[in-house]
């Protein structure tokens, strides 16, 4: 089979396509048929070398964390899965390092879900790693009637899912993005817009938030907007301030999750979350994909279609 990957660190040019066998899945395990892969920050950093002192010696690194496709076979001790069912799924990439980018990926059945139906499968692959992350921050944040959440990056994928997961549990939400970005995040659910600046905590004021979800990882700066006991959640550890005034300041700890992934599912079903696709490119263009990414600015997600 194809796939996409590197031997060595570097910039978007170091990827290239090379032929891997066709992984057997194990007992416990399902083979999909990849239909679509969105970039992440995570194939960014892996290929960029962040992760360097963690990989094992291998002639090729494959990135690549979510996916959708087809069950194109199944483990001797998987019951109940369809061949042909099309699923989506979240990959644990630090600890397997095999990724998604490839025309085939063997995955522990207990890590996929039913892909949403009605929905095209590369908009579908592009819910698993930010909808359960907004979904654990939006939880941390104890969103909720009556309560107030503050979401920084919230036209972004984390954010956008967050704004609308908050929404939906009757939490009232200010969003914070680009000037642009209004009309958009009005249309997921926000109460209240303002656009990212340096003093976006002196426009707020003091208290003025029982939560945080720090999806642009603006850090300490947000934390005076936060009430005596609040809530901050940060979505990468060295961002995450230190707890003052009975603050509880948390970390989203991330994790493939397939019951959870259906549950959101249901949620994509139902129309309570939008799924956002900016581009796609076939695998041998994921260099300029990755160049794209790079560039920032997007609204919605890049996909890969092996």
């Amino acid at each position: 089979m194809r796939a996409v990957g590197f031997s060595r660190f570097g910039g978007p040019e170091v990827l290239e396509v090379f032929e891997v066998p066709v992984p057997e899945p194990e007992a416990d395990e399902v083979l999909v048929k990849i239909v679509a892969a969105p970039v992440n920050p995570v194939d960014i950093g892996a290929r960029a070398g962040a992760f360097a002192a963690l990989l094992p010696q291998r002639a090729h690194y494959v990135p690549g964390v979510e996916f959708a496709g087809y069950i194109e076979e199944v483990g001797k001790h998987i019951p109940r899965r369809e061949i042909g069912q099309p699923v989506i799924g979240l990959l644990p990439w630090l600890e397997t390092f095999t990724g998604a980018d490839a025309e085939y990926v063997a995955v522990p059945a207990d890590l996929v879900a039913a892909a949403p139906s009605g929905v095209d499968l590369t908009a579908a692959a592009t819910l698993p790693l930010n909808g359960i992350t907004a979904d654990l921050a939006v939880s941390q944040a104890g969103a909720a009637p009556g309560r107030t959440v503050l979401i920084t990056g919230a036209a972004g994928g984390v954010g956008g899912y967050a704004v609308q997961l908050a929404t939906a549990r009757g939490a009232r939400v200010i969003a914070v993005a680009g000037p642009g970005d209004e009309e958009l995040l009005r249309s997921l659910g926000a109460s209240e817009f303002l656009t990212r600046g340096d003093d976006l905590a002196q426009r707020l004021g003091a208290g003025r938030v029982d939560a945080v979800i720090d999806a642009a990882l603006v850090g300490a700066a947000l934390l005076p907007v936060v009430r005596e006991g609040g809530a901050f959640v940060a979505l990468l550890p060295p961002v995450a301030p230190p707890p003052e005034r009975g603050i509880t300041v948390t970390t989203v700890q991330q994790a493939p999750d397939g019951a959870r992934l259906a549950e959101l599912v249901d949620l994509v079903e139902a129309g309570t979350l939008t799924l956002r696709v900016a581009e796609t490119y076939p695998l041998e263009k994921a260099a300029d994909a990755h160049a794209r990414f790079e560039r920032g600015g997007l609204r919605g997600r890049l996909v890969l279609l092996p």
